[in-house]
C-alpha cells in the first residue's frame, strides 16, 4: 500500500481501527502458515485422449489422467468440462438446458468431430479443440490444457484483429486485450483510478469480436483465476484457475444473441420498480433524521426531482447490522412515511459483518444456531470491519440464507424500499495483504464443506440471493430493489451494482464509460458511478460533466465519502444548479424509455447501456469506441470527458442521426464535431427509432423518421411495481408512396392509454392522418390518436441538415 492510500485508509476507518488492522493481518497470516500448501510442480499437458463415448447431446472423451465432457445446451451453445477437479455448484446457472439438440459424431485420423446444426467442434487426440461455423471457418481455437496440482490452465489463440470485452467490473479499456486480470473480488481500499485490478465484481467471461464473427465464453469456476489476455503472449490468451474443474460455456453469434443466450443460462435481470430508474441521493453519511429531512427539503426548495435517498452505515446503532440508532433516528418508520409522501423512497445499507457483542441479538442468535463461518479448528472466524471485530454469515448454507433473509422483515415493515449491500467481497480490514478471510475459513457449500478459496467469489452473489429470496417471500406483491458492491456470474438475477469507490478525476470519469459498458457485456445491465467520484472533491465542471453522463446510465446516484465536501447540486451554485436541474428533468422525461429498456433487458438480457458496435459488430471502426455509448438502440450519448472542452468529436455509425437538441440531421458513418457548451452534451437519436418521453402529464411517442426506409420501436407500460397487468405496444412504420404507414401490435392485459396516443414526428410533417380508417386531427408535427392498429399519414419529409 502506498503512503497516499495508507493515509486515506486511516482517515476512513480511524486510527483505532487502523491499529487493530495490524492484529487482523497478523492473525490471518498465522492461519495461512498453518495451512501449508504443497510445493507447486511444473505444468503438465494432459495425456492424449483415447476414447470417445457418444452422448445424444455431446460426447465424453477419456484419457489416462483426464476426462473431457462436451454437451450442447442449444445448437449454438456448448459446455466443455475438463476433470479431475471439483465441479462447481450451480449457483450461477438458472437453466441447465436451453434447447433440445441432436449432435452428429465422426471419428477422424487425429481425433473426432461433433456437429450441431449451428456449429462444429474438432477434438484432437492431444486435447486441442477447434470451433467452426457452418461454413467451416475457425472462430476459436484452444490448445491442450495443462495441470499443476489442483490448478488448470489453457491457451486460447487470438487473431490479430480480435477484440475482447467483459470480465465484469474492470478499471481498464473497453477492449480488455493486452493486459492481465485477476479474478478475485477485492476492495481496492477506499479509492481507485484507471488501471486498478482487481475490483469488487469479477465475472469470468469475455466476448470476442473478430473478422470471422463473435463469440462469448463463460468459465463456470469460482476459484481465483488469472486472465492473461495477450499481455505475455500477444497472439494468445492464457486462462489459469487455482482449483476446480476447467468448465467453460461457449456461445456463438452476434452480440445481442450472445447476451440473450448467456442470460438464458445464468438468469435474466428482473424488471425493477420504476422508481429505481430515477435519481438517487446519498452520502456517507446523512447522520440524523433531521439531516435527511433537510436534504429532501433542499431538493424541493430548488425544484430538483428526487426518487430515493440512501442511508449509509451511520443510521445503525454502532454499525450493528439490522439495527437503528434511536437517538439519531428516533422514528425511522415515520421518516420513511414522510419521504414516501414526497415521492421519495428510502434505501438502507446492509453489511455482512455481525459485531461480536453478546448483548446484540443478531450475534447471539447466529452463534447459537451455527450461522457463521468457522476456522479449521471449529472456532468462529472473526474479522475487522466497521463495528470492530465481526463474525460473518456463511451464505453457502441454505439455512443461513433463510435466517439472514428473515432480518429484512423489520425494515420492510418500516417502509424501506430497497437495500444496499456493501463490503460483501467479502472485505475485512487488514494492515497488509489480502483484505478478506484467510483461505482456510470453512464454508458449508450446500453440505460438501469447502474452504474460502472456492467460496470467496461467490460470497456477494449468495448474500444477494439470501436477500432476494426473502424479499420475494416477505413482500410477494412488490419487486425487490437490491444494490450490491460485489457478486459473481448470475448476480443480475438479484441486484444492481455501481462502480464503487472511484477517485474524483477526469480520468476516472472517462474510465466510468468503459467500466459500465464492460459490466453490460458481462450480463449486468444495471450499473452506474458515484457522480463526481467517491473519494475526492470534484470541481464544479467535473461534477456537472459527470452528472450529465450519469443521467443516461441505468443507476443514477450522487454519493461521496465521509470527509469530502458536500455534493448536493445546490452546493455548487449557478450555473451548475440550473444545469443539474435540467438534466434531472430530462431523466424524468426519459423514464418511459428507460422503463421500456428495462423490460427489454428482462426479456432478452440486453444491457441498457451498449457499445456502438451493438448496432453493427461487423464494422471494425466501432470496436474500440469507449468515449460514447448507446442508451438502448435509439440514443447515442457522447459525454464531455475533458476539462474546458466546449465541443468534441463524435463518431456516428452508419445511418441517419438526429441531433436531440436541434433536430438537425446528419448522415453516418462520419466523424462530426459536436458543440458541447457547459449546459449540454452531444446527444443523437438514430433515425428509424421510437423514443417514448414523459411529457404533458402523459407519454409522447417521438418517431424519428428515416428517409431511407422504415423504423420500429416498443413502448412498455405497467403499474410501476408488482406483478399485475402490463401492455406492450410494438410499432412498425414504412413509406408507402407518399404516405407513412404505422402498424401497431398490442400485447398484454393492461387497458389502453386513457386519451389514446400522442405522437410527435421528426423528419416528417404530417398533413392528414387516419387511424383505422377514421380521420385524426393534426397539429403541426403532432397528433393525438385513439388506440389503433393501422395509422396512415400523408405529409412530406422534412430535412434539417446540420
Amino acid at each position: 500500500m502506498d503512503l497516499r492510500k495508507a493515509l486515506l485508509a486511516i482517515r476512513l476507518v480511524g486510527l483505532r481501527t487502523a491499529f487493530r488492522a495490524v492484529r487482523a493481518a497478523w492473525e490471518r497470516d498465522r492461519w495461512e502458515r498453518r495451512e501449508k500448501r504443497p510445493a507447486l510442480a511444473a505444468w503438465q499437458s494432459v495425456e492424449p485422449l483415447r476414447t470417445m463415448i457418444p452422448l445424444p447431446d455431446g460426447a465424453r472423451f477419456t484419457g489416462p489422467g483426464a476426462e473431457l465432457e462436451i454437451r450442447f445446451l442449444a445448437p449454438d451453445v456448448v459446455r466443455l468440462t475438463w476433470t479431475p477437479g471439483v465441479l462447481p455448484l450451480p449457483y450461477a446457472i438458472a437453466r441447465e438446458r436451453l434447447e433440445e439438440v441432436r449432435v452428429a459424431h465422426r471419428e477422424q485420423a487425429d481425433g473426432w468431430t461433433l456437429e450441431s446444426e449451428a456449429l462444429g467442434l474438432e477434438v484432437r487426440a492431444d486435447g486441442g479443440i477447434r470451433f467452426r461455423d457452418g461454413a467451416g471457418r475457425i472462430w476459436r481455437a484452444e490448445d491442450p490444457p495443462e495441470r499443476r496440482g489442483e490448478a488448470w490452465r489453457h491457451r486460447v489463440r487470438l487473431r490479430p484483429e480480435e477484440r475482447l470485452y467483459g470480465l465484469g467490473e474492470r478499471a481498464a479499456p473497453l477492449n480488455r486485450r493486452g493486459r492481465v486480470y485477476r479474478m478475485w473480488n477485492r476492495d481496492p481500499g477506499g479509492s481507485y483510478g484507471p488501471g486498478a485490478d482487481p475490483l469488487y465484481l469479477g465475472i469470468p467471461l469475455w466476448l470476442s469480436l473478430h473478422a470471422e464473427g463473435a463469440y462469448l465464453v463463460f468459465y463456470e469456476n469460482p476459484f481465483e483465476a488469472v486472465f492473461d489476455l495477450g499481455a505475455s503472449e500477444p497472439e494468445a490468451a492464457w486462462v489459469t484457475f487455482t482449483g476446480g474443474a476447467l468448465r467453460e460455456y461457449v456461445f456463438y453469434g452476434p452480440p445481442p444473441r450472445l447476451l440473450e443466450r448467456y442470460t438464458a443460462l445464468t438468469g435474466r435481470p428482473p424488471l425493477p420498480p420504476r422508481w429505481a430508474l430515477g435519481f438517487h441521493q446519498s452520502r456517507w453519511s446523512y447522520e440524523s433524521a433531521e439531516e435527511v429531512r433537510a436534504v429532501a427539503q433542499g431538493f424541493r426548495d430548488y425544484d430538483l426531482p428526487l426518487h430515493a435517498i440512501h442511508l449509509d452505515i451511520d443510521y445503525m446503532d454502532g454499525y450493528r447490522v439490522f439495527t437503528v440508532d434511536r437517538r439519531r433516528f428516533p422514528d425511522l418508520a415515520g421518516l420513511i412515511r414522510e419521504l414516501e409522501g414526497q415521492g421519495v423512497q428510502t434505501v438502507v445499507i446492509v453489511d455482512p459483518g455481525v459485531k461480536t457483542d453478546p448483548g446484540y441479538a443478531v450475534y447471539r442468535e447466529g452463534v447459537a444456531r451455527g450461522m457463521f463461518c468457522r476456522l479449521p479448528d471449529g472456532r468462529l472466524y472473526r474479522g475487522l470491519v466497521w463495528p470492530g471485530w465481526c463474525v460473518f454469515p456463511d451464505f453457502t448454507d441454505p439455512e443461513v440464507r433463510a435466517w439472514w433473509g428473515e432480518h429484512y422483515r423489520a425494515f420492510l415493515e418500516a417502509g424501506v424500499a430497497g437495500f444496499w449491500h456493501d463490503m460483501n467481497e467479502p472485505t475485512a480490514f487488514v494492515a497488509w495483504g489480502e483484505p478478506t478471510f484467510p483461505d482456510c475459513v470453512r464454508h458449508a457449500m450446500e453440505g460438501r464443506e469447502r474452504d474460502h478459496r472456492e467460496a470467496h467469489n461467490l460470497y456477494g452473489l449468495l448474500m444477494n440471493r439470501a436477500a432476494w429470496e426473502a424479499l420475494r417471500r416477505l413482500q410477494p406483491d412488490h419487486r425487490p430493489f437490491l444494490l450490491t458492491r460485489s457478486g459473481w456470474a448470475g448476480i443480475q438475477r438479484y441486484a444492481w451494482t455501481w462502480t464503487g469507490d472511484v477517485e474524483s478525476s477526469w480520468a476516472a470519469l472517462r474510465q466510468t464509460l468503459a467500466t459500465v459498458l464492460g459490466l453490460g457485456l458481462s450480463g449486468i445491465p444495471y450499473s452506474g458511478p458515484d457522480i463526481g467520484g467517491f473519494s475526492g472533491a470534484p470541481s464544479a465542471e467535473l461534477f456537472i460533466r459527470w452528472f450529465q453522463a450519469a443521467a443516461f446510465m441505468p443507476f443514477f446516484r450522487n454519493h461521496a465519502a465521509k470527509g469530502t465536501p458536500r455534493r448536493e447540486p445546490w452546493v455548487f451554485g449557478e450555473p451548475i444548479l440550473s444545469i443539474a436541474r435540467a438534466f434531472l428533468r430530462l431523466r424524468v422525461r426519459l423514464l418511459p424509455y428507460l422503463y421500456t429498456l428495462a423490460w427489454e433487458a428482462a426479456q432478452t438480457g440486453a444491457p441498457l447501456v451498449r457499445p456502438l458496435f451493438w448496432l453493427n459488430e461487423q464494422d471494425p471502426a466501432l470496436w474500440e469506441i469507449e468515449d460514447a455509448f448507446l442508451l438502448g438502440s435509439a440514443l447515442l450519448v457522447a459525454p464531455v470527458l475533458e476539462a474546458g472542452a466546449r465541443a468534441r468529436e463524435v463518431l456516428l455509425p452508419t445511418g441517419e442521426w438526429y441531433d436531440f437538441w436541434s433536430d438537425a440531421q446528419r448522415a453516418g458513418p462520419a466523424r462530426v464535431l459536436a458543440e458541447a457548451p457547459l449546459d449540454r452534451l452531444p446527444l443523437f437519436v438514430r433515425a428509424g427509432s421510437l423514443l417514448p418521453l414523459a411529457e404533458l402529464e402523459g407519454v409522447t411517442l417521438h418517431l424519428y423518421v428515416s428517409s431511407e426506409g422504415g423504423g420500429e420501436g416498443v413502448f412498455y407500460e405497467d403499474a410501476g411495481d408488482g406483478f399485475g397487468p402490463y401492455r406492450v405496444d410494438r410499432f412498425e412504420w414504412w413509406w408507402e408512396g407518399e404516405s407513412l404507414r404505422i402498424h401497431r401490435i398490442r400485447e398484454g392485459e393492461l387497458s389502453e392509454p386513457e386519451g389514446g396516443f400522442r405522437l410527435e414526428f421528426h423528419g416528417f410533417a404530417p398533413a392528414r392522418a387516419w387511424a383505422d380508417g377514421r380521420p385524426v386531427p393534426v397539429e403541426g408535427s403532432t397528433l393525438v390518436t385513439p388506440p389503433f392498429t393501422e395509422l396512415i399519414l400523408e405529409g412530406r419529409p422534412v430535412r434539417s441538415p446540420a
